[in-house]
């Protein structure tokens, strides 16, 4: 693999883990086994039959979870702490054909940061799509990723400069939303705590009062 090809490679692989780990090596492992793509020495595990069952497991599991709402956000939650290391380490695997320790080094640290940005896009807008009370748009963004994921790794296996443009403007659109993302989370959060308030006031609190007792009923 040139150069350009590696460097793609690296970048693709964490993006694409900050989205979807378990698809990412399935996908780069099985085109490394077949022989579709030459992977550098640091990747060449991702070829093994178990690494390669492990991540077809984790990948159905992953694929039934991220269809739930409210799973899917638990889901992204618990897989930040696994994702973005992933994400990183692939990079640094990936980066590790252009022999020199500082690459891999520089790698590891754009691989994370690149991770962190995707899985943060991902997990962001899965959480405000899952305040919607019908599941559909909840797949369609999940079988949206899955397509994305599967997209952008080929284009960084075989278009790298193509590659080069999607993720440009992933992170450019990233750039965009995840501000909105937030404020919309900010804003559920306080309509979730105006709501507990509420229901926390002592009914004295809420303005009812006991009627007088009639004292001439007697």
């Amino acid at each position: 693999m040139d150069a350009l090809s590696i460097v793609t490679l690296a970048m693709g692989a964490a993006w694409a883990s900050g989205i979807n780990l378990y698809a990412t090596v399935l996908l780069v492992g099985l085109l490394g086994s077949t022989g579709l793509v030459p992977l550098p020495e640091g990747l060449s595990p991702l070829t093994s039959p178990v690494v390669l069952i492990v991540a077809g497991v984790g990948y159905l599991a992953e694929f039934f979870a991220d269809k739930i709402p409210g799973v899917d956000s638990i889901w992204d939650a618990v897989h930040t702490f696994i994702r973005i290391p992933a994400g990183a380490l692939l990079a640094g695997g990936a980066a590790s054909g252009l022999g020199e320790d500082y690459m891999v080094a520089l790698a590891l640290l754009g691989g994370a940061a690149i991770a962190v940005g995707s899985h943060a896009t991902k997990a962001g807008t899965r959480a405000v799509i899952n305040t919607s009370p019908e599941p559909v748009s909840n797949w369609a963004a999940s079988f949206f990723e899955d397509v994305l994921v599967v997209g952008g790794l080929l284009l960084a296996l075989f278009k790298p400069g193509l590659f080069l443009v999607f993720v440009i403007l992933f992170f450019l659109a990233a750039a965009w939303l995840l501000p909105k993302i937030w404020r919309g989370i900010r804003s559920l959060l306080r309509r979730f705590s105006r709501k507990g308030e509420a229901e926390s006031v002592p009914v004295a609190g809420r303005g009812f009062r006991l009627a007088p007792l009639d004292r001439n009923s007697d």
